[in-house]
Protein backbone atom coordinates (compact mmCIF):
# COMPACT_ATOMS: atom_id res chain seq x y z
CA UNK A 1 0.00 0.00 0.00
CA UNK A 2 1.29 3.46 -0.92
CA UNK A 3 1.30 5.83 2.07
CA UNK A 4 1.30 9.60 1.48
CA UNK A 5 0.29 12.82 3.22
CA UNK A 6 -2.12 13.88 0.47
CA UNK A 7 -3.85 12.02 -2.34
CA UNK A 8 -5.04 14.20 -5.23
CA UNK A 9 -7.55 12.86 -7.73
CA UNK A 10 -7.30 14.69 -11.06
CA UNK A 11 -4.08 15.83 -12.72
CA UNK A 12 -5.38 18.66 -14.88
CA UNK A 13 -4.24 22.25 -14.48
CA UNK A 14 -5.70 22.75 -11.00
CA UNK A 15 -4.86 19.29 -9.68
CA UNK A 16 -1.27 19.48 -10.92
CA UNK A 17 -0.82 22.97 -9.46
CA UNK A 18 -2.20 21.73 -6.14
CA UNK A 19 0.25 18.81 -6.11
CA UNK A 20 3.18 21.13 -6.75
CA UNK A 21 2.09 23.71 -4.18
CA UNK A 22 1.74 21.08 -1.44
CA UNK A 23 4.95 19.29 -2.42
CA UNK A 24 6.74 22.64 -2.03
CA UNK A 25 5.55 22.64 1.61
CA UNK A 26 7.29 19.30 2.13
CA UNK A 27 4.20 17.08 1.96
CA UNK A 28 4.40 13.66 0.37
CA UNK A 29 1.85 13.75 -2.47
CA UNK A 30 0.30 11.20 -4.84
CA UNK A 31 -1.43 12.50 -7.97
CA UNK A 32 -3.91 10.30 -9.84
CA UNK A 33 -4.74 10.93 -13.50
CA UNK A 34 -6.14 8.75 -16.29
CA UNK A 35 -4.28 10.46 -19.17
CA UNK A 36 -0.90 12.18 -19.19
CA UNK A 37 -0.62 15.43 -21.20
CA UNK A 38 0.68 15.10 -24.73
CA UNK A 39 4.25 16.25 -25.34
CA UNK A 40 4.75 19.60 -27.04
CA UNK A 41 6.10 20.10 -30.55
CA UNK A 42 6.21 23.55 -32.20
CA UNK A 43 4.53 22.26 -35.35
CA UNK A 44 1.47 21.02 -33.46
CA UNK A 45 -1.77 22.81 -34.23
CA UNK A 46 -3.34 25.05 -31.61
CA UNK A 47 -5.65 23.26 -29.19
CA UNK A 48 -9.31 24.23 -28.90
CA UNK A 49 -9.26 24.36 -25.11
CA UNK A 50 -7.61 27.60 -24.05
CA UNK A 51 -7.75 29.78 -20.94
CA UNK A 52 -7.36 33.48 -20.27
CA UNK A 53 -4.71 33.37 -17.55
CA UNK A 54 -5.02 36.33 -15.18
CA UNK A 55 -2.16 38.18 -13.51
CA UNK A 56 -2.83 36.34 -10.23
CA UNK A 57 -2.75 32.95 -11.97
CA UNK A 58 0.44 33.95 -13.77
CA UNK A 59 2.02 34.78 -10.39
CA UNK A 60 1.04 31.36 -9.00
CA UNK A 61 2.51 29.58 -12.02
CA UNK A 62 5.70 31.62 -11.65
CA UNK A 63 5.90 30.57 -7.99
CA UNK A 64 5.58 26.95 -9.09
CA UNK A 65 8.34 27.42 -11.74
CA UNK A 66 5.94 26.47 -14.52
CA UNK A 67 5.26 29.82 -16.20
CA UNK A 68 8.51 30.43 -18.07
CA UNK A 69 8.24 27.12 -19.90
CA UNK A 70 4.70 27.98 -21.02
CA UNK A 71 5.93 31.31 -22.40
CA UNK A 72 8.85 29.59 -24.13
CA UNK A 73 6.41 27.25 -25.87
CA UNK A 74 3.61 29.57 -26.97
CA UNK A 75 1.08 31.97 -25.53
CA UNK A 76 -0.46 35.30 -26.49
CA UNK A 77 -0.29 38.27 -24.16
CA UNK A 78 -3.14 40.78 -24.28
CA UNK A 79 -3.31 44.29 -22.93
CA UNK A 80 -6.89 45.38 -23.70
CA UNK A 81 -10.42 44.08 -23.22
CA UNK A 82 -13.30 45.41 -25.33
CA UNK A 83 -17.01 44.99 -24.53
CA UNK A 84 -19.99 46.31 -26.50
CA UNK A 85 -23.52 45.67 -27.69
CA UNK A 86 -24.13 48.59 -30.02
CA UNK A 87 -21.22 50.43 -31.59
CA UNK A 88 -22.16 53.69 -29.88
CA UNK A 89 -21.75 52.05 -26.45
CA UNK A 90 -18.25 50.58 -26.37
CA UNK A 91 -16.16 50.06 -23.24
CA UNK A 92 -12.48 49.23 -23.36
CA UNK A 93 -10.29 48.27 -20.42
CA UNK A 94 -6.54 48.75 -20.66
CA UNK A 95 -3.71 47.39 -18.50
CA UNK A 96 -2.33 50.92 -18.25
CA UNK A 97 -5.34 51.81 -16.08
CA UNK A 98 -4.08 49.52 -13.31
CA UNK A 99 -0.39 50.24 -13.92
CA UNK A 100 0.30 46.82 -15.40
CA UNK A 101 2.08 45.82 -18.60
CA UNK A 102 -0.75 43.44 -19.59
CA UNK A 103 -4.07 41.99 -18.44
CA UNK A 104 -3.28 38.33 -19.06
CA UNK A 105 -2.27 35.63 -21.50
CA UNK A 106 -4.31 33.27 -23.67
CA UNK A 107 -2.75 29.83 -23.27
CA UNK A 108 -3.67 26.32 -24.35
CA UNK A 109 -4.80 24.33 -21.31
CA UNK A 110 -2.64 21.34 -22.27
CA UNK A 111 0.55 23.40 -22.21
CA UNK A 112 -0.12 24.67 -18.70
CA UNK A 113 -0.80 21.11 -17.54
CA UNK A 114 2.29 19.79 -19.33
CA UNK A 115 4.60 22.41 -17.79
CA UNK A 116 3.23 21.64 -14.31
CA UNK A 117 3.76 17.91 -14.89
CA UNK A 118 7.37 18.52 -15.91
CA UNK A 119 7.93 20.22 -12.57
CA UNK A 120 6.16 17.39 -10.72
CA UNK A 121 8.44 14.82 -12.34
CA UNK A 122 11.41 16.54 -10.69
CA UNK A 123 9.94 16.24 -7.17
CA UNK A 124 11.06 13.21 -5.15
CA UNK A 125 8.09 13.67 -2.78
CA UNK A 126 5.50 13.38 -5.60
CA UNK A 127 4.22 10.07 -6.97
CA UNK A 128 2.48 10.34 -10.34
CA UNK A 129 -0.05 7.53 -10.71
CA UNK A 130 -0.93 7.52 -14.41
CA UNK A 131 -2.79 5.92 -16.00
CA UNK A 132 -4.89 5.35 -12.88
CA UNK A 133 -8.43 6.06 -11.71
CA UNK A 134 -10.25 6.21 -8.40
CA UNK A 135 -12.61 3.32 -7.66
CA UNK A 136 -13.66 4.28 -4.12
CA UNK A 137 -12.37 5.53 -0.78
CA UNK A 138 -13.31 5.47 2.90
CA UNK A 139 -12.42 7.64 5.88
CA UNK A 140 -11.44 6.77 9.43
CA UNK A 141 -10.93 9.28 12.24
CA UNK A 142 -7.46 10.16 10.99
CA UNK A 143 -6.89 8.58 7.56
CA UNK A 144 -8.30 8.14 4.08
CA UNK A 145 -8.07 4.74 2.40
CA UNK A 146 -8.43 4.83 -1.39
CA UNK A 147 -8.77 1.99 -3.84
CA UNK A 148 -7.54 2.89 -7.30
CA UNK A 149 -7.78 0.65 -10.34
CA UNK A 150 -4.35 -0.88 -9.64
CA UNK A 151 -3.17 0.66 -6.37
CA UNK A 152 -4.20 1.09 -2.74
CA UNK A 153 -3.34 4.39 -1.10
CA UNK A 154 -3.44 5.58 2.51
CA UNK A 155 -3.40 9.37 3.01
CA UNK A 156 -4.01 11.98 5.68
CA UNK A 157 -6.52 13.69 3.37
CA UNK A 158 -7.83 13.47 -0.17
CA UNK A 159 -8.35 16.28 -2.68
CA UNK A 160 -10.91 16.19 -5.46
CA UNK A 161 -9.66 18.10 -8.50
CA UNK A 162 -11.44 15.75 -10.88
CA UNK A 163 -13.78 18.15 -12.63
CA UNK A 164 -17.42 19.10 -12.71
CA UNK A 165 -18.61 15.48 -12.38
CA UNK A 166 -16.21 14.82 -9.50
CA UNK A 167 -16.24 11.23 -8.27
CA UNK A 168 -14.55 12.37 -5.06
CA UNK A 169 -17.44 14.75 -4.40
CA UNK A 170 -20.00 12.04 -5.10
CA UNK A 171 -18.37 9.41 -2.88
CA UNK A 172 -18.01 11.95 -0.08
CA UNK A 173 -21.73 12.67 -0.31
CA UNK A 174 -21.28 16.39 -0.92
CA UNK A 175 -24.32 17.85 -2.66
CA UNK A 176 -24.42 20.60 -5.25
CA UNK A 177 -26.70 23.43 -6.32
CA UNK A 178 -26.86 24.55 -9.91
CA UNK A 179 -28.66 24.61 -13.20
CA UNK A 180 -28.35 24.26 -16.95
CA UNK A 181 -28.20 27.58 -18.83
CA UNK A 182 -30.03 26.05 -21.83
CA UNK A 183 -27.18 27.24 -24.02
CA UNK A 184 -23.96 25.83 -25.42
CA UNK A 185 -20.70 27.45 -26.40
CA UNK A 186 -18.84 26.68 -29.60
CA UNK A 187 -15.06 27.05 -29.75
CA UNK A 188 -13.65 27.84 -33.19
CA UNK A 189 -9.95 28.12 -33.97
CA UNK A 190 -9.35 30.46 -36.89
CA UNK A 191 -6.61 32.06 -38.93
CA UNK A 192 -7.29 35.75 -39.35
CA UNK A 193 -6.57 38.13 -42.19
CA UNK A 194 -5.88 41.02 -39.81
CA UNK A 195 -3.63 40.92 -36.75
CA UNK A 196 -5.32 41.87 -33.50
CA UNK A 197 -3.27 40.13 -30.87
CA UNK A 198 -3.20 42.63 -27.99
CA UNK A 199 -6.96 42.65 -27.34
CA UNK A 200 -9.68 40.21 -26.37
CA UNK A 201 -13.24 41.33 -27.01
CA UNK A 202 -16.83 40.37 -26.50
CA UNK A 203 -19.91 41.57 -28.35
CA UNK A 204 -23.39 40.92 -26.98
CA UNK A 205 -26.01 39.96 -29.56
CA UNK A 206 -29.60 38.65 -29.09
CA UNK A 207 -28.72 34.93 -29.26
CA UNK A 208 -25.74 35.16 -26.93
CA UNK A 209 -22.27 36.73 -26.73
CA UNK A 210 -19.64 36.49 -29.47
CA UNK A 211 -16.07 36.53 -28.18
CA UNK A 212 -12.55 36.63 -29.58
CA UNK A 213 -9.42 35.40 -27.81
CA UNK A 214 -6.09 36.23 -29.47
CA UNK A 215 -3.65 33.40 -30.17
CA UNK A 216 -0.02 33.47 -31.39
CA UNK A 217 0.44 34.75 -34.91
CA UNK A 218 -2.62 35.67 -36.97
CA UNK A 219 -4.65 33.09 -35.08
CA UNK A 220 -7.58 33.37 -32.73
CA UNK A 221 -10.14 31.45 -30.77
CA UNK A 222 -13.75 32.46 -31.37
CA UNK A 223 -16.39 31.64 -28.76
CA UNK A 224 -19.97 31.51 -30.00
CA UNK A 225 -22.74 31.30 -27.37
CA UNK A 226 -26.13 30.17 -28.65
CA UNK A 227 -29.06 27.89 -27.81
CA UNK A 228 -28.25 24.19 -27.93
CA UNK A 229 -30.12 23.47 -31.16
CA UNK A 230 -28.27 26.19 -33.04
CA UNK A 231 -24.89 25.05 -31.73
CA UNK A 232 -25.73 21.48 -32.82
CA UNK A 233 -26.53 22.81 -36.28
CA UNK A 234 -23.30 24.77 -36.46
CA UNK A 235 -21.31 21.76 -35.24
CA UNK A 236 -22.57 19.68 -38.16
CA UNK A 237 -21.34 22.16 -40.77
CA UNK A 238 -18.10 21.69 -42.65
CA UNK A 239 -15.30 24.13 -41.80
CA UNK A 240 -15.99 25.99 -45.04
CA UNK A 241 -19.71 26.30 -44.26
CA UNK A 242 -18.98 27.41 -40.70
CA UNK A 243 -16.59 30.00 -42.08
CA UNK A 244 -19.50 31.54 -43.98
CA UNK A 245 -21.61 31.61 -40.79
CA UNK A 246 -18.78 33.29 -38.87
CA UNK A 247 -18.52 35.92 -41.58
CA UNK A 248 -22.24 36.65 -41.32
CA UNK A 249 -22.40 36.87 -37.54
CA UNK A 250 -19.08 37.97 -36.06
CA UNK A 251 -17.77 41.56 -36.10
CA UNK A 252 -15.57 42.40 -39.09
CA UNK A 253 -12.58 43.33 -36.94
CA UNK A 254 -10.53 40.32 -38.04
CA UNK A 255 -11.05 40.57 -41.78
CA UNK A 256 -11.50 37.22 -43.51
CA UNK A 257 -11.14 34.16 -41.30
CA UNK A 258 -10.30 30.55 -42.08
CA UNK A 259 -11.82 27.95 -39.75
CA UNK A 260 -9.20 25.43 -38.61
CA UNK A 261 -11.00 23.44 -35.89
CA UNK A 262 -14.21 23.50 -33.85
CA UNK A 263 -15.84 21.95 -30.79
CA UNK A 264 -18.76 22.65 -28.43
CA UNK A 265 -19.83 22.16 -24.81
CA UNK A 266 -23.00 22.89 -22.77
CA UNK A 267 -23.12 25.75 -20.25
CA UNK A 268 -23.88 24.74 -16.68
CA UNK A 269 -23.49 26.17 -13.21
CA UNK A 270 -22.54 23.91 -10.29
CA UNK A 271 -21.56 24.84 -6.73
CA UNK A 272 -20.69 22.28 -4.06
CA UNK A 273 -22.56 22.69 -0.78
CA UNK A 274 -19.24 22.17 1.00
CA UNK A 275 -15.64 22.44 -0.11
CA UNK A 276 -14.44 20.42 2.91
CA UNK A 277 -16.05 17.40 4.55
CA UNK A 278 -14.01 15.52 7.14
CA UNK A 279 -10.82 14.64 5.22
CA UNK A 280 -12.11 15.54 1.76
CA UNK A 281 -11.24 18.83 0.04
CA UNK A 282 -12.63 20.06 -3.29
CA UNK A 283 -10.88 22.52 -5.61
CA UNK A 284 -11.56 23.99 -9.04
CA UNK A 285 -14.41 22.59 -11.13
CA UNK A 286 -15.03 19.88 -8.53
CA UNK A 287 -16.18 22.66 -6.21
CA UNK A 288 -17.59 25.17 -8.69
CA UNK A 289 -18.28 25.62 -12.39
CA UNK A 290 -19.07 29.10 -13.64
CA UNK A 291 -20.54 30.66 -16.75
CA UNK A 292 -17.45 31.14 -18.97
CA UNK A 293 -18.56 34.65 -19.91
CA UNK A 294 -15.48 36.37 -18.44
CA UNK A 295 -13.06 33.46 -18.69
CA UNK A 296 -12.67 33.17 -14.92
CA UNK A 297 -13.08 29.39 -14.50
CA UNK A 298 -9.47 28.21 -14.20
CA UNK A 299 -8.46 31.47 -12.50
CA UNK A 300 -10.89 30.71 -9.68
CA UNK A 301 -9.37 27.25 -9.49
CA UNK A 302 -5.86 28.66 -9.20
CA UNK A 303 -7.10 30.99 -6.45
CA UNK A 304 -8.32 27.88 -4.64
CA UNK A 305 -4.83 26.37 -4.95
CA UNK A 306 -3.13 29.47 -3.54
CA UNK A 307 -5.62 29.68 -0.66
CA UNK A 308 -5.22 26.01 0.31
CA UNK A 309 -1.44 26.27 0.20
CA UNK A 310 -1.54 29.36 2.44
CA UNK A 311 -3.84 27.69 4.99
CA UNK A 312 -1.74 24.53 5.20
CA UNK A 313 1.55 26.47 5.31
CA UNK A 314 0.28 28.57 8.21
CA UNK A 315 -0.94 25.49 10.08
CA UNK A 316 2.40 23.72 9.66
CA UNK A 317 4.22 26.86 10.80
CA UNK A 318 2.00 27.07 13.89
CA UNK A 319 2.45 23.42 14.78
CA UNK A 320 -1.19 22.57 14.06
CA UNK A 321 -2.50 19.37 12.55
CA UNK A 322 -2.68 20.65 8.97
CA UNK A 323 -5.13 17.95 7.82
CA UNK A 324 -7.62 18.46 10.63
CA UNK A 325 -11.07 19.43 9.37
CA UNK A 326 -11.09 22.64 11.42
CA UNK A 327 -7.90 23.74 9.64
CA UNK A 328 -9.09 22.73 6.17
CA UNK A 329 -12.37 24.59 6.72
CA UNK A 330 -10.36 27.83 6.78
CA UNK A 331 -9.70 27.25 3.08
CA UNK A 332 -13.44 26.90 2.47
CA UNK A 333 -14.21 30.11 4.36
CA UNK A 334 -11.52 31.90 2.38
CA UNK A 335 -12.76 30.83 -1.04
CA UNK A 336 -16.49 30.12 -0.94
CA UNK A 337 -17.69 33.73 -0.69
CA UNK A 338 -15.33 34.97 -3.40
CA UNK A 339 -16.33 32.16 -5.77
CA UNK A 340 -20.03 32.74 -5.09
CA UNK A 341 -19.61 36.46 -5.72
CA UNK A 342 -17.96 35.85 -9.08
CA UNK A 343 -20.55 33.23 -10.08
CA UNK A 344 -23.44 35.49 -9.13
CA UNK A 345 -21.89 38.44 -10.94
CA UNK A 346 -21.45 36.46 -14.16
CA UNK A 347 -25.04 35.20 -13.92
CA UNK A 348 -26.31 38.74 -13.45
CA UNK A 349 -24.46 39.97 -16.54
CA UNK A 350 -25.59 36.92 -18.53
CA UNK A 351 -29.24 37.40 -17.55
CA UNK A 352 -29.19 41.13 -18.20
CA UNK A 353 -27.80 40.79 -21.72
CA UNK A 354 -30.14 37.90 -22.50
CA UNK A 355 -33.17 40.12 -21.87
CA UNK A 356 -34.59 41.29 -25.25
CA UNK A 357 -36.61 44.17 -23.74
CA UNK A 358 -35.92 47.49 -25.50
CA UNK A 359 -35.83 49.51 -22.22
CA UNK A 360 -33.41 46.97 -20.70
CA UNK A 361 -31.23 47.16 -23.81
CA UNK A 362 -31.17 50.94 -23.53
CA UNK A 363 -30.10 50.69 -19.90
CA UNK A 364 -27.42 48.16 -20.81
CA UNK A 365 -25.91 50.46 -23.40
CA UNK A 366 -26.06 53.42 -21.05
CA UNK A 367 -24.24 51.28 -18.48
CA UNK A 368 -21.50 50.27 -20.93
CA UNK A 369 -21.18 53.88 -22.14
CA UNK A 370 -20.88 55.11 -18.56
CA UNK A 371 -18.43 52.38 -17.54
CA UNK A 372 -16.04 53.44 -20.30
CA UNK A 373 -16.02 56.93 -18.79
CA UNK A 374 -15.72 55.98 -15.11
CA UNK A 375 -11.99 55.52 -14.43
CA UNK A 376 -12.31 54.54 -10.78
CA UNK A 377 -14.97 51.92 -11.51
CA UNK A 378 -12.95 50.55 -14.42
CA UNK A 379 -9.82 50.35 -12.27
CA UNK A 380 -11.59 48.43 -9.50
CA UNK A 381 -13.29 46.03 -11.93
CA UNK A 382 -10.03 45.36 -13.78
CA UNK A 383 -8.03 44.76 -10.62
CA UNK A 384 -10.65 42.33 -9.32
CA UNK A 385 -10.83 40.42 -12.62
CA UNK A 386 -7.03 40.19 -12.75
CA UNK A 387 -6.88 38.95 -9.15
CA UNK A 388 -4.78 41.82 -7.87
CA UNK A 389 -5.49 44.30 -5.10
Amino acid sequence: MLKVDCLIIGGGMVGAATALSLADLGLKVALVEANAPQSYLPEQGLDLRVSAISLASEQLLQQLNAWQQVKDWRSCVYKRLGVWEDDIAYAEFNADEIQQSHLGHIVENRLIQLSLWQQLEQKNNVTLLCPEQLDTFSQSSDKVFAQLTNTQVEANFIIGADGANSKVRQIAGIGITGWDYQQSAMLINVKTELAQQDITWQKFVPGGPLAYLPMPGNNGSLVWYQDKAEIRRLSELTNEQLQTEVGKNFPKRLGKVEVIAKGAFPLTRRHANNYVKRRVVLLGDSAHTINPLAGQGVNLGFKDVAALQAVIAKAIGSGENYHDETVLKRYERNRRTDNLLMMTGMDAIYSTFANPSTPIKLLRNIGIFAAHRAPLLKKKALAYACGIR
